[in-house]
């Protein structure tokens, strides 16, 4: 939006429109904005400067046509289903997903009358099974959370177009700086922003992003009507962090493989995980899938279970116990009371998340100050 008072001036850093309602000179004009006859905004819970320009960028690196901002990662999944199922509908999903991601499939849908089928998209015997009876949508995590298993999703794209169904990829452990899964055939890719894209934990928001033009007009109306919308101040902050996101990641990267092997060695811990790792049980579809490296999430478990883990956070607060990710410090989490708090005893034990299990955010920060800090919890 020019603004007269700056002549032929451009601010170089796009700046923050902090308004929730727009003016308008006339009916007319109203009507060509509602229209999408010509660009413009009125209310900010169906559009706003801020977003539409972190979209812009958003869809350049994800491969998009389109891009979409939501208020968070859960309400980029929900904008993204709803368009898309009705009730009578089926979606088939990973059985290692987020827990609020299970719980919005697993308990919210089903009371609308959509039918979630949870299986190991590991297997693509199991996928075509499941798809054998119809369904409308197929969600899967690139790198499940929190145990870091990978999904083949070039493979589970062949699948999913030859049952007529929409591939929607959760990218938010890879980023589109190590993953581009629209490029590897799915239909529509969805970040929390408020993770390692974000970088700084001072936002929160969410991405939606595919190639299809038409679902576009869909995905906005529900981000309307749901009230899912962003707000400005978080997508300003968030267009300010963008530019370092590669550069974060790559060092974020090579702490975390760092990091990965030195736990390995520590006789507190009785296993790392980590995608690139030989003892991985997708490590050699890393290497296709993730070329530029595995991110820099991984997981540890303390040989002495719940008391263990109390003790190490005690002993290591320069570590801190933060229940997200992607900050620009090394933060750590616990899968089985934050992530997964609301997932049963016998699901968390299938997928092996156990009460010593923590979850590692590794940041940007000299590793060996990180080191220095984990030796006082793993005495």
């Amino acid at each position: 939006m020019a603004d007269p008072s700056l002549g032929r001036s451009t601010p170089l850093v796009p700046p923050l429109y902090q308004s929730s309602v727009y003016t308008l000179p006339d009916l007319d004009a109203l009507d060509r904005i509602v229209n999408a006859e010509e660009p413009g905004f009125i209310y900010a819970r169906d559009g706003h400067p801020n977003a539409r320009a972190l979209a812009a960028d958003l869809a350049k690196m994800e491969g998009a046509a389109w891009a979409a901002i939501t208020g968070s990662g859960m309400a980029a999944i929900t904008a993204a289903v709803l368009p898309l199922v009705q009730q009578g509908d089926r979606i088939i999903a990973s059985h290692r997903l987020y827990g609020r991601t299970t719980q919005l499939f697993g308990q919210e849908l089903p009371r609308y009358g959509v039918e979630a089928v949870f299986v190991d998209t590991c297997d693509l015997k199991q996928v075509r099974a499941a798809l054998e009876q119809p369904a409308k949508v197929l969600f899967v995590e690139t790198m499940s959370n929190p145990l870091l298993r990978l999904t083949d999703v070039e493979a589970l794209a062949k699948v999913a177009k030859e049952h007529h169904c929409t591939l929607i990829v959760d990218n938010t452990f890879a980023t589109p700086v190590l993953c581009k899964p629209l490029d590897l055939g799915a239909d529509l890719v969805m970040e929390s922003l408020t993770k390692m894209i974000c970088g700084h934990s001072d936002v929160t928001l969410g991405l939606l992003a595919g190639k299809q033009p038409d679902l576009f007009p869909q995905v906005n109306a529900v981000i309307s009507i749901w009230g899912l919308a962003s707000n400005p101040f978080d997508c300003w902050l968030l267009s300010r962090g963008l530019s370092t996101l590669p550069l974060r990641m790559q060092a974020a990267t090579a702490n975390a493989v760092a990091l990965a092997s030195w736990l390995a060695e520590q006789p507190a811990i009785s296993r790392v995980v980590y995608p690139t790792r030989p003892d991985h049980p997708d490590h050699e579809l890393a290497k296709r899938l993730l070329p530029a490296g595995a991110g820099n999430m991984l997981c540890f478990e303390l040989k002495g279970g719940r008391d263990a883990v109390n003790r190490f956070l005690r002993a290591a607060p320069g570590v801190p116990f933060s229940p997200s990710l992607g900050n620009t410090t090394t933060t750590l989490s616990h899968p089985g009371a934050t992530s997964h708090r609301y997932v049963s005893p016998a699901e968390k034990k299938r997928q092996g998340i156990s009460d010593g299990l923590i979850r590692l955010s590794v940041g940007v920060e000299d590793i060996e100050q990180t080191k220095t800090e984990m030796k006082k919890g793993l005495q």
